[in-house]
């Protein structure tokens, strides 16, 4: 996860899609991206969490109207995607990992890329972020906080569209991913298609897009881990913050409304 959301840059073109599973390494890809594309990147998990509501707003209206049942849905899909990744050089991150044949369709020039890590790692590794992301006071907690009340609302869109495409749901094993690892090798062509560990630095990626390596420039290392442990708690501390703000407000008013009596 990144520190804060990208902005968009009007006339960028989307050059990847970055097709790898959330905590595969897809911070430390993304901002390697922006270094080498020189230009924005949207991570899915920074801007529906970080970014204004329409963000996740948009990506709930997305993932409920999929699989498209209809041209309606379809446009409706489409024009959601256009609107959010317009002005990014990249996605990458859920949801987007998951919709790569839409995203094919409307940008037949990107390259797709995969990250990738030790499945089993992988697997210890988001049952982490599905024991977070589960808490049953989370809705609750959340509420105050602009874009992040639609959090569970976001999860629970997204769960169904996991159990479509990888025949599980939460804890989820290393069948997700080597059923997501398939599906890619399916619906991309092979030509198009490139599977890259952050592990290896610059050589392999800057190779995949035919970049120079960047002089002087290390590459970027973001524990996604720690990244979303962070956040998490902060979030939860500044929801039960305003809450207690809610709250202390309308004793006061109370408090008024009694002494007036």
């Amino acid at each position: 996860m990144g520190q804060q959301a990208s902005v968009p840059r009007p006339g960028t073109k989307l050059q990847v899609i970055g097709a790898g599973l959330s905590r595969t390494g897809t911070a430390s890809f993304s901002r390697a991206l922006e270094i080498l594309l020189d230009g924005p990147i949207y991570h899915g998990g920074t801007q529906t969490t970080m970014g204004p509501e329409i963000e996740i707003k948009s990506w709930i209206k997305v993932l409920s109207h999929w699989p498209p049942q209809t041209d309606s849905d379809k446009r409706l899909i489409q024009g959601l995607i256009i609107s959010r990744l317009d002005g990014y050089a990249a996605t990458t991150d859920a949801p987007a990992s998951g919709l790569v044949p839409e995203l094919l369709e409307l940008y037949p020039d990107a390259k797709v890329i995969c990250t990738v890590r030790d499945p089993k790692a992988w697997e210890k590794s988001m049952e982490t972020v599905s024991n977070t992301a589960t808490m049953w006071f989370l809705r609750g907690v959340l509420f105050p906080l602009p874009a992040l009340r639609y959090f569970v609302d976001y999860i629970n869109v997204l769960r169904p569209a996991w159990i479509k495409l990888y025949g599980e749901r939460e804890p989820v094993t290393t069948l997700t991913y080597d059923r997501h690892i398939a599906w890619l090798k399916k619906v991309v062509p092979a030509d198009r298609l490139v599977f890259y560990d952050v592990k290896d630095g610059w050589g392999p990626l800057c190779a995949a897009l035919g970049k120079q390596v960047p002089e002087g420039i290390p590459f970027p290392r973001i524990n996604d881990g720690e990244a979303i442990d962070r956040f998490a708690k902060k979030q939860v501390q500044r929801g039960l913050v305003r809450w207690a703000q809610i709250l202390a407000a309308v004793l006061a008013v109370v408090a008024i409304l009694m002494m007036r009596r």
